[in-house]
Formats: structure tokens, sequence, C-alpha cells
């Protein structure tokens, strides 16, 4: 019984650092992308580039709200 519960710790673990492996990528991927202006020609900007930011900060704000139980994941 113990044998079969390490190889499944194993499993979890190695899933784990593949999906934080996933997650270092997407975060430094948005990164650079936030140095670049999030794609946005800083002379060119409009509303429609407010509104995309807007949009990806509320998406990011839920995913940080549920990291640290904020917002709505508060307890």
């Amino acid at each position: 019984m113990t044998r079969n519960i390490a190889r499944g710790n194993d499993a979890a673990l190695a899933a784990f650092i593949a999906k934080k492996a996933e997650i270092d990528t997407m975060l430094g991927r948005l990164q650079a992308f936030g140095e670049d202006h999030f794609g946005a020609d800083p002379e060119r900007l409009n509303w429609a580039d407010v509104g995309s930011l807007e949009y990806q900060a509320y998406l990011l704000r839920q995913i940080s709200d549920f990291a640290f139980g904020e917002g709505e994941h508060a307890a």
C-alpha cells in the first residue's frame, strides 16, 4: 500500500513540476509582451488597445485573486 502511495506521489510531483514549468513559460512570455507595450504601438494607441489591456488585466486579476484568496475567492 505504501509503495502505491509513493508511486502516486511521484506521478503527482512530476505532473506538478511540468505544470509549473508551463506556467513559468507563460509568465515569462507575458513579462516580455508587457515590456513591448503588449504589442501596442505607443504612437498609435487607441481605445481598443485600452479595452484589450483592461480585459487582460481582468483575467490576470482572476488568477491572482484565486492564488491569494482575494476578491471573490476571499474567505
